[in-house]
């Protein structure tokens, strides 16, 4: 019985320091800091020990963000577009919680699965439900860019991974 209620008391106590955390959680780094936007966030740093967001001086570098279907998601053109929109969601929620915005974006490397289970369009599809998504958030003057094809990334469903670097504003 003893065991139960310190259990329980345990449990409740940790439950409420985890909702009072506040996001984004800045981690103190040499030249700079650890920024975690989200629990999500989180989770990563601990579990596969990968910053969300890593600051240097000024400059900002988010790791990929995967885009691709979530479990029994379709993998079609239409719904590939809202994998995009999602994984972009996420890299701008991640740039304001670290000071920035897609405006300070000067860097951007896509990874493409052109021949992915996850996606059942032909490469040239998936360029253009890509590319026409990303035109929604990024705007002139255009940061640099590589994208590079590729035969697969390490999440198991991504079609499409994005990383960012961004310099914060003054």
């Amino acid at each position: 019985m003893f065991r139960t209620v310190v259990a329980m008391a345990l449990f409740a106590a940790s439950t409420a320091q985890a909702s009072e955390t506040q996001w984004p959680m800045v981690i103190p780094a040499p030249n700079g800091a650890v920024v975690l936007p989200s629990a999500v966030d989180k989770e990563g740093y601990d579990e596969y020990r990968y910053a969300a967001v890593r600051r240097v001086d000024n400059m900002l570098y988010l790791s990929g963000v995967v885009m691709g279907p979530r479990e029994k998601e379709a993998t079609d053109v239409a719904a590939f577009k809202a994998q995009v929109r999602r994984g972009f969601e996420r890299i701008k929620a991640s740039l304001e919680a670290s000071g920035a915005s897609l405006a300070d974006v000067v860097m951007v490397n896509s990874f493409h699965v052109w021949d992915s289970p996850s996606f059942s369009g032909t490469r040239d599809q998936h360029w253009d439900a890509f590319y026409e998504v990303v035109a929604d958030y990024v705007k002139a003057p255009y940061p640099a860019w590589t994208a590079v094809g590729t035969n697969g990334l390490l999440a198991k469903r991504g079609v499409v991974e994005v990383q960012v670097i961004a310099r914060l504003p003054k």
